[in-house]
């Protein structure tokens, strides 16, 4: 099956999955982890006890401390970025920082944080561990994320861009291994 685009009446581009035929009225292009990876790793009796867990924070065992960012892939020829929500370590004292200043607006001149990514971002081998940094968003929006693992090619991608064609690409694959 083929990759079909349609124009409506008011000219937005339609976008037709491969695997299910359903289509979106514009190309989903923000996907995400609910989880850091290592929260799997807790057997379900476990995580009420072992997990603290709001919406962008989680500790597990009260010494391993992660944070949601967002990773922004620039596309060259369309309007819109790729966008990852996923999670990063982060140190307990950072992490506190962050709790500290969750809504003050003056915490847009943080430091950046440094972390670990912890979650696969499809279609890229091998991105679990990479060496990030976060800097603080405006109050309400999480971290934006910058890959400094300057030998890997999400490192490249999210400096220079990807075409519109190979964001199509990663959407497809994302909604395939979705619905399986």
């Amino acid at each position: 099956m083929k990759l079909f685009n349609f124009k409506s009446k008011n000219q937005e581009e339609k976008f037709k999955c491969n695997c299910c035929g359903k289509i979106y009225d514009n190309i989903p292009l923000t996907f995400g982890n609910d989880y850091p990876a290592f929260y799997y790793t807790i057997p379900e009796s476990e995580i009420e006890k072992r997990i603290e867990y709001e919406k962008s924070l989680c500790v597990i065992d009260e010494k391993y401390f992660f944070h949601r960012v967002s990773l922004e892939i620039p596309i060259l020829d369309y309007p819109e970025n790729l966008n990852f929500d996923i999670w990063t370590t982060i140190s307990e004292e950072n992490f506190i920082k962050r709790n500290e200043d969750w809504n003050n607006p003056g915490r847009i001149s943080n430091e950046p944080y440094f972390g670990w990514l912890e979650n696969e971002i499809p279609t890229y081998s091998d991105t679990f561990h990479l060496e990030t940094i976060s800097t603080e968003n405006v109050v309400g929006e999480i971290p934006n994320l910058e890959i400094i693992d300057n030998n890997h090619s999400l490192y490249f991608d999210q400096q220079n861009g990807i075409s519109f064609k190979k964001a199509q690409k990663i959407a497809q694959y994302i909604l395939q291994k979705q619905h399986n």
